[in-house]
């Protein structure tokens, strides 16, 4: 596996990469260096994404916080006033290639309430598709321990299977997952590749990480296991480089965790195996739009069934029920039945609001 056969790349950087431990200030050199990196990946085309610490150690400096453990609420002042200046140093360093970045920021519930997931899900979508750099981060100031990711390595992971990307890359202060602690074990061999992340694997993990980074090799693993179920590739290599992407396009060290399929094939397995809520039926000219790949638009359908709600699984049923697929369908049944047979620029007018050009997206969908 190689960084330059990937189309969509999650890049996951930690606060020690980012911030300088003893002054609390912003390794600006480093990020420089990364900004070349994303650069020359988005001249190949390639969609980039950042899932960025740091925001909590940069507000605590500026509100002259102290190195102790802080509680929930001054962590989360520090985090508002931190990310402002973590935003504003990506926007800095990214503009000079004329890059535009945008700022998401996301708890654990944004992830498990459908609606939110496909919220995030279509706005990253966008976003990437108008050449943007997503910057991201978990929404410190207002998660609390119930709707937390807990650390940006699970966060990343979790935003590679929403975007879809092909790879994921967590830059860290060690090459790799090695079968004991190499800091303190000189015999401890690097693993170059893993297919499968073990319980042998998560038992020789080691220690949690740094001051600064909350992430240890076992939330490593636990992303490992969330991208690969996806379909989605992950690297993790070691960061405190000065063109770290760069230097693992040309091999550096790390260890590869290597999906059995691809992130395609793994979201339409997905659909496939959900228990469906109800049915769209759409008429000929529907069916063959789909056959060649085109999305579900509201002209199509002629008729619903059951009872649905955004984002639930939905059967899609041809001319005389004939079954076609199933999707997650855009709109609720109540808002479907104002649309059915509507062409695309009538149906925010129907509505009242802003409306999704499709009623199931060809990447939500499934065909039989």
């Amino acid at each position: 596996m190689q960084i330059n056969d990937a189309k969509k790349i999650v890049v996951k950087i930690g606060s020690a990469l980012l911030v300088d431990d003893s002054s609390g200030t912003l390794n600006i050199r480093w990020l420089k260096g990364l900004a070349r990196d994303i650069a020359e990946l988005k001249g190949k085309g390639v969609d980039v994404l950042i899932v960025s610490s740091g925001a909590v150690a940069l507000g605590r400096r500026t509100l002259r916080m102290g190195s102790r453990n802080l509680s929930l609420e001054r962590s989360q002042a520090a985090a508002a006033v931190g990310q402002i200046m973590l935003a504003r140093a990506y926007d800095l360093e990214l503009a000079p290639f004329g890059i535009v970045t945008g700022q998401i920021l996301l708890t654990l519930e944004d992830n498990k309430n459908r609606r939110r997931y496909l919220n995030s899900r279509a706005t990253l979508a966008t976003l990437l598709a108008e050449g943007v750099v997503p910057i991201i981060n978990e929404n410190d100031t207002v998660a609390t321990d119930e709707i937390r990711f807990g650390d940006n390595d699970r966060l990343a992971a979790q935003v590679a299977v929403m975007s879809g990307a092909d790879m994921l890359v967590l830059l860290s202060d060690v090459d790799g997952l090695y079968t004991a602690d190499p800091k303190s074990h000189s015999d401890a061999v690097r693993l170059e590749t893993v297919t499968k992340v073990t319980p042998e694997m998560q038992a020789m993990a080691g220690r949690e990480g740094t001051a600064l980074s909350k992430g240890g090799m076992k939330t490593k693993l636990l992303a490992a296991k969330t991208a690969m179920s996806a379909g989605c590739a992950m690297a993790i290599t070691y960061g405190y480089v000065d063109r770290p992407l760069s230097e693992l396009s040309k091999g550096a060290s790390c260890t590869w965790f290597l999906p059995e399929r691809d992130s395609q094939t793994a979201r339409k397995d997905w659909i496939a195996s959900m228990k469906t809520r109800g049915a769209l039926y759409i008429d000929d000219g529907a069916r063959k739009a789909l056959k060649t790949g085109k999305s579900l638009l509201p002209a199509g359908i002629q008729k619903t069934d059951g009872d649905f709600g955004r984002g639930d699984p939905v059967d899609v049923l041809g001319p005389g029920g004939t079954p076609l697929g199933k999707g997650l369908v855009r709109y609720n049944i109540a808002e479907i039945e104002k649309i059915l047979g509507k062409k695309t620029h009538e149906v925010g007018a129907i509505l009242g609001y802003p409306a999704r050009a499709a009623a199931i997206h060809r990447d939500d969908m499934v065909l039989d």
